[in-house]
This record gives structure tokens, sequence and C-alpha cells, in this order.
């Protein structure tokens, strides 16, 4: 059995232990890229503000019972002048619900994402500089449960906050996007259109393409098909408002990866990146190598 002082240690251990998680160290764990937290600890305090600092290229957050509002300022570990170019796309779980969020911005508030929207699980994405996140709690009576969940990523593009996705553009490219993308981008690959299909609930073109030469890509959104892994395929998303259609020929596919999905760049037809990178490259004004043919 324990002896009487070691109990009345283990006691007053434990009383120490419970009373810092009712300071909110047991509520809320955070680290430089994703933080999760609890409203219970604005627990007769539902006009508290709490500040969140997150310091990386990707993350999530997670706020249980959301009371009051919590304030995410994005600030990525760089001093470069580029870092102020940056974008941030904001992902809400299907699941998220009990707050609206907000762009503030110098204590002016925009709207982002209404609560009814966050069940759609759209993206949403702002330039850095257009402020921080203001997250508020939608007032309550009934002490359900609700969690308000979202992924974010920030991403080298510059759209603005009505656009649901980034590197999609509708126009063409000129030679030196073209150019730089193959460059830049987290995918680069040389292809066909296979089909299209659109999703009309996500607002987006879904776009199977078959590739025979991949140059490069981030993560694994082409996988190998055939006995010798010399081909891959894959999808590739477009905003719908772009409308379009599938296309004979050869294309060299560009674009960026957003929270596991490849949104399609710039894609010119093959014949036509080609020829403008021999010129380039005669001129020696092309930015990077590529492995043309």
């Amino acid at each position: 059995m324990l002896s009487q002082p070691l109990l009345a240690s283990l006691l007053a251990l434990l009383l120490v232990i419970l009373s810092r998680c009712r300071t909110s160290l047991c509520q809320y764990s955070s680290d430089q890229c994703s933080w999760k937290g609890s409203g219970l600890t604005h627990e007769g305090h539902t006009r508290d503000v709490e500040q969140v600092y997150l310091r990386c290229s990707q993350g999530s957050l997670e706020w249980l019972y959301p009371t009051g509002a919590i304030i995410v300022n994005l600030r990525p570990n760089t001093v470069s002048p580029a870092a102020a170019r940056l974008s941030v796309c904001v992902k809400p779980a299907a699941e998220s619900s009990g707050t609206n969020v907000y762009l503030d911005l110098n204590g002016r508030l925009r709207l982002l994402l209404r609560e009814r929207d966050q069940a759609l699980g759209k993206a949403r994405c702002f330039g850095i500089l257009e402020g921080a996140l203001f997250i508020e709690a939608v007032p309550r009576t009934d002490i359900s449960r609700r969690v308000a969940a979202f992924r974010y990523e920030l991403v080298s593009d510059a759209p603005g906050a009505d656009d649901a996705s980034v590197g999609a553009p509708c126009q063409p490219c000129s030679d030196d996007e073209v150019l730089l993308a193959v460059c830049t981008k987290d995918f680069v690959a040389r292809g066909v259109i296979g089909t299209v299909q659109e999703e009309a609930e996500e607002d987006r073109s879904s776009v199977s393409v078959d590739i025979s030469r991949l140059y490069r890509q981030k993560t694994e959104v082409f996988v190998p098909v055939g006995p010798r892994g010399r081909r891959w395929s894959g999808r590739i998303m477009m905003p719908l408002r772009c409308g379009i259609k599938a296309g004979d020929g050869d294309f060299l596919f560009t674009g960026t990866l957003r929270f596991g999905e490849a949104w399609m760049g710039c894609a010119p037809r093959y014949k036509d990146f080609l020829r403008l990178y021999k010129e380039a490259e005669r001129l020696g004004t092309n930015p990077c190598h590529v492995d043309a043919e």
C-alpha cells in the first residue's frame, strides 16, 4: 500500500494537473502547422477572441464546441519578398459546423465562408495580404456537439477571395507564363485528354488524361499503367466555367496540387510548347532546362 506522505504527494500533483487543464492546457494543442482547441475554455466568456499563429505551408485547424472567436494568423517562415505574393486556400471538412469564416484586415471583416456552405467542402482562396482568418462561433442555445474543421495550404498563385481554386486559368497562357510553369509548377506532363466529366455540385470539370511523358509531379497524382510502367493516367480539375472540351493531339499539362488533387494551369498544345521552348533555348532565355523532344 502507498504510504500517507506518498499518497498526499500524488494527490497534490493530480490537483496541479487538473488546475492547468482548467486554464486551457488540456483544451488546446498546437504546433507550427496545426491547432486544435475547445470552446469550453470560453465558457462564460462568449465574446472572447483567441489569437492563433501558424507558420507552415499546410496544416489543419479543429475547434470543438466553438464559442467566441479565433483569429488565425498564417505567417510562413520566410522573409523573402515572394512571401507577399502567396495565397491561402482553406478547405472545410464536410462535417464542419458552428462557425462563420471571415477575412480580417485591420479590423474590417469580409465574409469568406458561411456555416451552411461548409458542408460542400469547397476550397476558398485569397491573397495572404488580404487579412487573417476570423472564425466566429454561431450563437447556440443547445449543447450539441459541433466541430469546426479546416485544412489550409499556402500556394504561389494569387487568386481573389471569390475564386474556388488556384492555378486554373480559363484563358491561354502567354509564352513566358508557359516557360515559367514548366520550371515551377507541381506537375508537368505530356499527354492527351480522354474524357471530360462535369461535376456541377463541385463547380468543376474533371479531366481524365493519358500521360506519355512525366517530367515532374510533387506527389503521385498520376499513376503508372501498363506492364512496363511507361505511361501514366490520372485526373486534372478545372473550374466548370472554363467549359473545357476534349481535344485531339498532345498537350503539355502543368498545374498545382491542392489538397491532393491536380488543378490545371498552363496547358498548351505540345507542338506549340516545343516551338517556343526551342526558340527560348536558342536565345538563351529559357528559365530552366527541359528534356523536350
